[in-house]
């Protein structure tokens, strides 16, 4: 939504899974929100934290806006809950709208769809978080070296 916990650490997650994979120069990997909320901010300081425990950064990330180029130019727009899915639906040129997905449709075992907004709570919302992309992550990973056949 405004691009400070949940897109960013799913975006330094997936960075950081096609990193290790030595694939880095296969993929354009970016995070965004749908409203403009935290424009230029960076993420939030209990996302930052909790993903450099795992060893994964996040300090380089703003947040920014989804623009009308962004339909263009990814393959796959992911959303990370329902809300924001329909309000990318709206916002996207018709043709494109086929490349909205909800990001945890990758993950092998996620009992949900969605990834929980760890925003009012505490600091295991932003751990859950990270433990829901990370899974995501992989299975994203797979789909995509399938996909372009990168094996």
């Amino acid at each position: 939504m405004g691009n400070i916990c949940r897109s960013p650490t799913a975006e330094g997650v997936f960075r950081r899974v096609v990193c290790d994979a030595d694939l880095e120069s296969e993929f354009i990997v970016d995070s965004a929100g749908t409203h403009a909320y935290h424009v230029g901010q960076p993420p939030d300081q209990r996302a930052q934290l909790a993903a450099h425990r795992r060893g994964i950064r996040l300090d380089n990330i703003a947040a920014r806006r989804v623009t009308v180029e962004d339909f263009n130019r990814f393959d796959y727009i992911l959303a990370m809950d329902e809300d924001n899915l329909l309000i990318l639906r709206e916002n996207a040129p018709e043709q494109h709208r086929n490349k909205i997905r909800l990001f945890l449709e990758f993950s092998a075992s996620a009992p949900i769809l969605e990834v929980p907004d760890p925003y009012y709570g505490g600091s295991s919302g932003f751990e859950r978080v990270l433990d829901l992309v990370e899974e995501a992550s992989l299975g994203l990973l797979e789909a995509l070296k399938r996909e372009a056949d990168l094996d």
